[in-house]
């Protein structure tokens, strides 16, 4: 029998280190990692713009103080690296080519992408502890953790990291950019990582008699400081309120209530049937055109039969078929309602975790040029196929248009 996929604790309890060096650094490093503004920070510290070890430690014992990406018992290890180079290895910036998957980590390739080459991202990430896919993409993070996105030992690491990418996509974006963030909760839970949504609904229903050792992925929890078992984890919440602290506006929290959904046996809560969506931005007034709402077609994002004429944070869109094997994509109106509305025909759209290609789809169909990154070389591989195959069908339709 093949050995198991097992994913075991790796997040230590930590406190911050005493020691203390000489390095200086700019409060434009500071702010994201400590979470305030730069007024405030003066408001604790002075006017200053370079901050001493001293004065990151009287931040970090600020009641205001919350984490983003870093723990706070990390913080001053994170600063120290930033301004020293240790470990770090820069990316240099490049001209990805538009219309163009890559095949790799996606914080690595972001780095590559040119400051305000991107003028909107659309993505939904993995979903925390609820699948392992065949080709996991184990990396270290800011945090000290070393796993793959997804497979975090708490919700918070999964926040962290969803934090961690956000950050690093902020100065990639144009000024009047927009970042669509498609999120679902999740439960903090004692049970098996599944391999494929059959196998977790399986488990939900009582029909997997699998003893734990039989499990193709096992995952072992360190436990949590608080979250009890089974209690939801308002992760879609805590990255809003934690991308606002690095520099983000959020502009509004969606709900996408989805059309159909995989049923949930529990006898004590309801039904998940709503995942989120955050619109992000750099500007107070980004690139908005909400009259696009009721031009486009519906099969590409315009208004739905349950959606009245205003377009609110309440989004009634069908869920995807699945039917290309990635079986967790979003629908194609999704991005392309989001493409639409937020950016012009020539901009450039990225997807970090691109999957299957369904922002692809919608960027070209819309007459944006996308950019799409994944570590599965196979999703990347159906998504050419896609593409490729609806390429040549409009050629053909134009054709005999003519």
């Amino acid at each position: 029998m093949k050995q198991a996929y097992t994913i075991k604790p790796q997040t230590v309890v930590a406190s911050p280190d005493s020691s203390t060096t000489d390095l200086m650094f700019p409060i434009e490093l500071v702010a994201p990692v400590v979470g305030m503004v730069h007024s405030f920070i003066r408001r604790a510290l002075g006017k200053k713009s370079i901050l001493s070890e001293v004065d990151v430690r009287k931040l970090l014992d600020q009641d205001a103080f919350s984490e983003t990406f870093v723990p706070r018992s990390r913080v001053l290890e994170y600063l120290r690296r930033a301004v020293t180079g240790a470990g770090l290895v820069a990316e240099s910036q490049e001209a990805i080519r538009r219309d163009s998957f890559v095949v790799g980590d996606a914080l690595q390739l972001i780095e590559k992408l040119k400051d305000g080459s991107v003028n909107a991202v659309v993505t939904s990430t993995p979903y925390w502890a609820m699948r392992v896919y065949d080709e996991p993409g184990e990396r270290l993070w800011a945090d000290g953790e070393y796993c793959s996105f997804g497979l975090e030992q708490t919700p918070e690491g999964f926040i962290r990291h969803s934090v961690e990418v956000l950050y690093a996509l902020l100065p990639k974006i144009a000024s009047d950019g927009s970042v669509w963030w498609n999120i679902m909760d999740s439960y903090n839970t004692r049970t098996q990582i599944r391999g494929s949504a059959v196998e977790t609904l399986h488990a939900m229903q009582g029909k997997d008699e699998r003893s734990w050792k039989d499990h193709k992925y096992l995952r072992y929890s360190a436990g949590h400081s608080y979250l009890k078992d089974g209690e939801q984890c308002l992760i879609p919440q805590r990255i809003a309120q934690r991308a606002a602290q690095i520099g983000y506006y959020v502009k509004s929290t969606i709900s996408w209530c989805k059309q159909a959904t995989t049923p949930e046996p529990q006898q004590s809560r309801v039904s998940r049937n709503v995942e989120y969506i955050l619109h992000l931005t750099r500007e107070r007034t980004p690139k908005f055109n909400k009259a696009t709402y009721l031009e486009l077609p519906s099969d590409l994002g315009g208004r739905q039969s349950l959606e009245s004429d205003k377009l609110s944070d309440f989004w009634y869109l069908p869920t995807s078929s699945g039917r290309d094997g990635h079986g967790a994509q979003f629908p194609v109106q999704l991005p392309g309602r989001c493409i639409a509305i937020s950016t012009d025909p020539g901009d450039v759209v990225l997807d970090p975790f691109m999957g299957a290609g369904t922002t692809a789809i919608a960027a070209k169909k819309l007459d944006r040029n996308y950019i799409g990154f994944d570590v599965s070389a196979e999703y990347l591989a159906t998504a050419e196929r896609v593409l490729a195959s609806m390429t040549a069908q409009q050629a053909l339709f134009t054709a005999r248009s003519r």
